[in-house]
């Protein structure tokens, strides 16, 4: 079996993948597509017939902010009946005779019986926030930071912004040429400044084309503020030019 899997949005660095050219491309093939939208959703409108894609799977607890260990999964009507859990409970499946089972005709066949109620809730709620504010005007201000944030630190001599792509989003890479990326996190921390680090398997074929091991990610929300930035590339630039 054929199978198109694409990653939205990449967990290290600010491009945004053409969901839905890649969408023309598995229909005319004929070939199901699997998009990971988890960077994506509650940063970005997503329609996933706009995207074509056959299967949608959504993390909480990026930018939508809802809790850890939550998660949605979309999967169209024409292939569900063609995916087999790996993994059934009396919830997916039920037991027709000791020999034989039959599974869930829909999405629920990915679920299991035990689940996380609480977080579910906690998740609903997260979503109809994002809809009350509208997610064109999230990803209009979203943007919009981002480019600020991009502008500012391309002014750092000994910085190198790392992030690819025509449409860049609201995750900043970036690396210096004086200091390590996990050192940056530690000394911006020391200022409650909060940014991560990208390495490892997540990122490996894109790093290991343009000789990058890691990076510093700042991702930016529709809550921060303009001055937050100034105070982050204020900071950011002692650290690299050693002056803290």
């Amino acid at each position: 079996m054929k199978l198109i899997s694409i990653t939205h949005i990449p967990t290290g660095g600010g491009l945004v993948n053409p969901a839905a050219e890649v969408g023309k491309i598995s229909k005319a093939a004929n070939i199901p597509f699997i998009l990971d939208s988890c960077q994506s959703v509650g940063q970005i409108p997503i329609d996933v017939n706009e995207t074509g894609c056959d299967v949608l799977c959504i993390t909480g607890r990026k930018y939508l902010r809802g809790p850890r260990g939550t998660g949605l999964l979309c999967v169209r009507k024409g292939i569900i009946e063609s995916l087999e859990p790996p993994l059934l409970d009396q919830h997916a499946a039920e037991l027709i005779t000791p020999t034989e089972y039959k599974i869930r005709p829909n999405a629920k066949r990915f679920e299991y019986w035990e689940q996380y109620c609480a977080g579910k809730y906690a998740l609903s709620v997260a979503i109809d926030y994002a809809l009350s504010w509208g997610v064109d005007s999230i990803q209009e201000r979203i943007y919009g930071l981002a480019d600020l944030l991009r502008s500012k630190l391309s002014q750092i001599d000994s910085l190198q912004i790392t992030d690819e792509g025509a449409e860049k989003c609201g995750i900043v890479t970036f690396v210096s040429h004086n200091i390590e990326p996990s050192k940056i996190k530690k000394a911006l921390a020391a200022y409650k400044i909060n940014v991560s680090t990208s390495k490892g398997s997540g990122s490996l074929v894109s790093f290991n084309a343009r000789g990058i091991t890691e990076v510093v990610r700042a991702s930016v929300h529709y809550f921060n503020e303009e001055s937050e930035i100034e105070y982050f590339v204020g900071i950011l630039k002692k650290i690299v030019t050693k002056k803290i």
